[in-house]
């Protein structure tokens, strides 16, 4: 009992459990999942698609941080990524073609990884700070997005766009699908190839690893791009959900969020150490602490407060820290452990 108590994902998980349980106790229904043509739906069904453009997120920015990095530009990246793919759409002489929307996510996905590249080359090859170099596509990425747009918000009509988001496959949502084959594709390449150690390698003491021969600068470059293409992937989630490119709304906040979520899940800032499972499992409570503070009607300009308090509350929960301290006041109190009765034996044989 001792070891699952002391695992990385114990007190994610049970966080999330105690939300699930809280929600249900307030309203039963939270946890009824009904079959309509086939088809799975309920508040756990929704909470699962909609954690769907954060999932995406956080999957890129756990290792860039694993990387002793940040990127504060993924909301950026996906307000230009589902600009990109709307004005093709929008501007295509069938925006209902299945191949119209196949090429619009290539394109929206591509500019994400290009705009990952140049926050790899500023943070790689530049020696930018990750906070800077990633804070100027922050700050000048919405602007692109609005450029691309024309100051306007896209919308369109494209029944396989909105297939993306709101579409269902073998029962359950698509956008869930895209984001379980994420978490897989990222976990199967960084826990089953040597990538995943020489991540934490560079992330726990790059100029070692650099001695060691590891390329650091190839590694911190991937996961910058690999956050972007995610981004990008998160900004076609997010636009198909509403049917249109709005530059200003798109992907708001979803940083600190994300970020939220690699920490829950027990991810280190500090670089090194990072856990995919955990990440998801984080994501998880980010998603359905949004739809807690929905249910119980929190005024929206309240929400933040609301959820932030959440957020401490559970983040203490799971501090080592604590745990440590709680058990030292513990043991105090129980007073010392009693002699064994071996110990007499050893006295003896000592002034022997």
């Amino acid at each position: 009992m001792a070891g699952v108590v002391r695992h990385r994902l114990f007190w994610p998980v049970v966080s999330l459990l105690a939300l699930v349980v809280v929600n249900a106790a307030a309203r039963p229904g939270f946890v009824r999942v009904t079959v309509r043509d086939g088809h799975l739906y309920g508040a756990l069904v929704d909470i699962l698609r909609q954690s769907a453009p954060l999932m995406m997120v956080a999957l890129g920015m756990t290792l860039v941080i694993a990387t002793r990095g940040i990127d504060l530009s993924v909301g950026a990246v996906m307000a230009v990524s589902g600009a990109v793919a709307l004005t093709l759409i929008d501007r295509s002489a069938d925006p209902g073609a299945v191949g119209t929307v196949l090429v619009a996510i290539a394109a929206g996905v591509g500019i994400g990884v290009v705009l990952g590249m140049w926050n790899g080359f500023l943070v790689t090859v530049l020696r930018v700070q990750p906070i800077v170099a990633t804070l100027v596509l922050m700050l000048a990425g919405r602007g692109v997005a609005l450029l691309v747009t024309g100051g306007f918000i896209t919308t369109v009509t494209s029944p396989p766009l909105k297939f993306v988001a709101s579409g269902y496959v073998f029962g359950l949502p698509f956008a869930l699908w895209l984001s379980a084959t994420a978490v897989a594709v990222v976990a199967v390449v960084q826990r089953r190839t040597a990538l995943g150690l020489l991540t934490e390698a560079v992330g726990i003491n790059p100029e070692a690893s650099r001695l060691a021969g590891v390329r650091s600068r190839g590694i911190v470059f991937t996961a910058y791009v690999a956050s972007g293409g995610l981004a990008g992937l998160a900004g076609i989630l997010y636009s198909s959900n509403i049917m249109a490119a709005d530059a200003n709304a798109a992907g708001e906040f979803i940083e600190l969020y994300a970020i939220v979520a690699v920490v829950l899940g027990r991810t280190s800032l500090l670089g090194g150490k990072f856990s995919i499972a955990g990440t998801a499992v984080g994501v998880l409570v980010i998603q359905t602490l949004q739809s807690t503070v929905l249910f119980l009607g929190v005024p929206s300009a309240q929400s933040p407060v609301f959820f932030a308090f959440v957020v401490a509350v559970v983040v203490l929960v799971q501090s080592p820290q604590l745990h440590r301290r709680l058990g030292r006041l513990s043991r105090r109190h129980r007073g010392p452990a009693p002699a064994t009765a071996q110990q007499p034996a050893r006295d003896m044989e000592v002034s022997a």
